[in-house]
């Protein structure tokens, strides 16, 4: 990718990148039906969602709850991206139905968060 395509690329961003590992509860239900329930650590989070690592086979469009450890506080979300499985767990990207910078309890936000 030429460097152009990559400033372009982020300018295409709706809030800046963190790299932030954040412990959550990851819910929802299996495509039969099956509810699950897992620890996850974020990779990356922005103010309308995160990166995160999960063992569950989840789909695109799917609906699940994270839930912040350290707050207690949930959000819902759906799956916007699922990466390829590597050693068992895939890289799996989740956007909340409404952005959400304060989940991530950071204390100094990128600037482009408050305007949500």
């Amino acid at each position: 990718m030429r460097s152009i395509d990559l400033v372009l690329a982020h300018r295409k961003r709706r809030s800046q990148r963190v790299i932030l590992d954040v412990p959550l509860l990851v819910r929802g239900e299996s495509e039969d039906k099956r509810a699950f329930e897992e620890d996850a650590l974020t990779l990356i989070v922005n103010a309308h969602g995160a990166l995160v690592m999960l063992e569950e086979k989840v789909v695109l469009g799917q609906k699940v709850i994270l839930t912040n450890i350290k707050s207690g506080d949930e959000r819902e979300g759906s799956v916007r991206y699922v990466g390829p499985a590597y050693a068992g767990v895939v890289r799996v990207g989740i956007q909340f139905s409404r952005p959400a910078p304060e989940f991530w309890l950071l204390s100094s936000p990128p600037t482009d968060w408050s305007q949500f």
